[in-house]
């Protein structure tokens, strides 16, 4: 008797597994380990403190991550995010310390000026990306690799490799180090930018269209969607978003540099793998990149308190990376054998 209920105990459990594994991925099965992991070898790991400033911390990533998604649900790609936040960075403190040392007292025209053309430069990039890919056929990869160098090299050249000073301190304060109700102002904006996103996903035609194209562009194009349109609509609305994390970048270290967010890219499409976007197309939820960054932000954190060298932890973030989209293929086989039978 005592057998058989546990055989039947162990087929309940084995079945919530499979369920969980089949409708989420393999995310909450990683954050499990990660915490359990981490929180022995630890013991700060798992401390309030420590999750609240790695929830801070995250921010930048999922809103980048975010941005990400919009571009893989299409079967597109964008490796030029990294490149575009470091331009951003640099023309937005150019633009605010070039108005606030000819009127250091026009502090609020400053910043709005600052802001308009962070984001303005970001969606630019996104522009031309979208020109490239959707009007001109140029691959995801090989066009946004090309423009990866070319919003770099901007960047040197209008910053002259040099970090830009001048930026009011009501930017960093408003946009950075402000609180409210005890939280961070990235927290905010973050939450905010999600709810528009999850929003323009899931109940807007544009949504819906985004995935029809990533899961079959021709099929899309022959039911009269505009597949270039919305294409153009998918890149510019990634670089708007990397033109965001880009001045909340500048806000966090107070000048503009061109080497800000050269380090986002993989992380940003790690997020995206981990919370189960396909890079193929036409699949993922907002919510589970969400999830997503915040897990690479706390692995990273977990890997720095127990001093794990930063080149080990490349290579780990590398490996999972990897394992998300190996174990992905497999859940969607899985799902299609499900359908079929």
């Amino acid at each position: 008797m005592l057998v058989q209920a546990g055989k039947t105990g162990a087929l309940l459990v084995s079945g919530i597994f499979k369920t969980l594994f089949l409708k989420v991925g393999i995310l909450p099965f990683l954050l499990a380990a990660c915490l359990i992991v981490f929180g022995v070898a630890e013991e700060r790991f798992l401390s309030g403190q420590n999750i609240f400033n790695v929830a801070r911390q995250s921010t930048y990533l999922m809103i980048i991550a975010m941005g990400q998604m919009i571009v893989l649900i299409t079967a597109g790609f964008d490796i030029s995010v990294g490149s575009t936040i470091a331009l951003v960075s640099v023309v937005s403190a150019l633009v605010m310390s070039s108005i606030i040392a000819a009127d250091p007292n026009a502090v609020a025209l400053t910043i709005t000026a600052g802001i308009a053309a962070g984001i303005l430069t970001g969606a630019l990039v996104g522009v031309v990306n979208g020109l490239g890919v959707a009007i001109l056929n140029v691959p995801p990869f090989i066009m946004t690799l090309g423009m990866l160098s070319m919003a770099l090299g901007l960047a040197l050249i209008l910053s002259g490799g040099q970090v830009i000073y001048g930026i009011p301190d009501a930017f960093s304060v408003h946009f950075s180090y402000g609180r409210l109700f005890g939280l961070p102002a990235p927290i905010f904006f973050t939450f905010g930018l999600f709810v528009l996103v999850y929003f323009l996903l899931n109940y807007t035609r544009i949504g819906r269209y985004l995935y029809a194209i990533g899961s079959n562009r021709r099929a899309a194009r022959l039911s009269g969607i505009s597949t270039r349109t919305h294409l153009m609509v998918a890149y510019v609305l990634c670089g708007a978003l990397a033109g965001v994390t880009g001045l909340l970048l500048t806000a966090r270290a107070a000048t503009g540099e061109a080497t800000i967010g050269a380090t986002m890219v993989l992380p940003s499409v790690a997020a995206c793998a981990i919370g189960g976007v396909s890079l193929f197309g036409g699949i993922g939820r907002v919510g589970n990149v969400i999830l997503g960054a915040f897990f690479i932000a706390l692995i990273t954190n977990g890997m720095n308190l127990t001093r794990i060298e930063s080149y080990v932890q490349e290579v780990v973030i590398g490996a999972v990376l990897v394992l998300a989209v190996v174990v992905d293929q497999i859940r969607l086989r899985f799902i299609g054998q499900l359908k079929v039978d």
